[in-house]
């Protein structure tokens, strides 16, 4: 019975700073995506056009308002559809591919990843994760993209490599130091190789006397 509290604990402790900085991203995203551009009469005619066949063009507004489309029915969505989830994964995918010179495309590209990860298709969110860091060195939320990969390797259930886990949380430590990423890279470096025990009692001890 103590066992099982323990794995809880540890599994809710580990978990509360992933969702806490995870919410803090995809609020970032959402509110960054439907704010940045307002749509007119000539986008309304272009997204009926785009409706008809989006995945046939490599044209930037085409693709940028299918995407926009996708991203607003995953937000107004009460539950994930793997189907619906897909294919916004498709149009945010094909959107960063085409269109990379536009600052929207690693922000889908991070979204991608996100929604890749909430129907449990990690290898998807890894690319996704990986393209963001890879090909946009100068995104500013790319700290953000390197500690949502971090987690994936850092779980079991997902791709369970602790040693990449702690290559990443050193180099989002180091290159974005004093960011909310690198707190949040140090807490989850911090809990990396530690028994139930010991992140039981480290918790307790922190928290001794609030």
């Amino acid at each position: 019975m103590c066992i099982k509290q323990n794995d809880k604990m540890k599994n809710f402790f580990k978990q509360l700073i992933i969702l806490i900085f995870v919410a803090l991203i995809v609020f970032f995203l959402f509110y960054n995506c439907s704010g940045n551009k307002q749509e007119t009469k000539q986008e309304s005619v272009a997204k009926t056009e785009a409706n008809q066949n989006p995945s046939l063009t490599n044209d930037c507004r085409t693709l940028y308002l299918d995407a926009l489309k996708n991203d607003s029915i995953i937000l107004s969505a009460t539950q994930i559809d793997v189907v619906v989830a897909n294919k916004a994964i498709k149009s945010f995918a094909d959107f960063a591919q085409y269109c990379n010179t536009d600052s929207l495309a690693p922000v889908f590209l991070l979204k991608a990843g996100q929604i890749a990860q909430s129907i449990n298709n990690m290898p998807q969110a890894k690319v996704s994760y990986e393209k963001v860091i890879e090909d946009f060195p100068n995104f500013k939320n790319r700290g953000a993209a390197m500690f949502l990969l971090a987690q994936l390797y850092d779980e079991p259930q997902y791709l369970n490599n602790e040693d990449r886990a702690l290559e990443l949380y050193n180099q989002i430590i180091s290159l974005y130091g004093g960011t909310e990423w690198a707190a949040n890279a140090a807490a989850a470096r911090n809990l990396l190789g530690k028994s139930d025990d010991q992140i039981v009692k480290e918790f307790l001890k922190k928290n001794k006397g609030k």
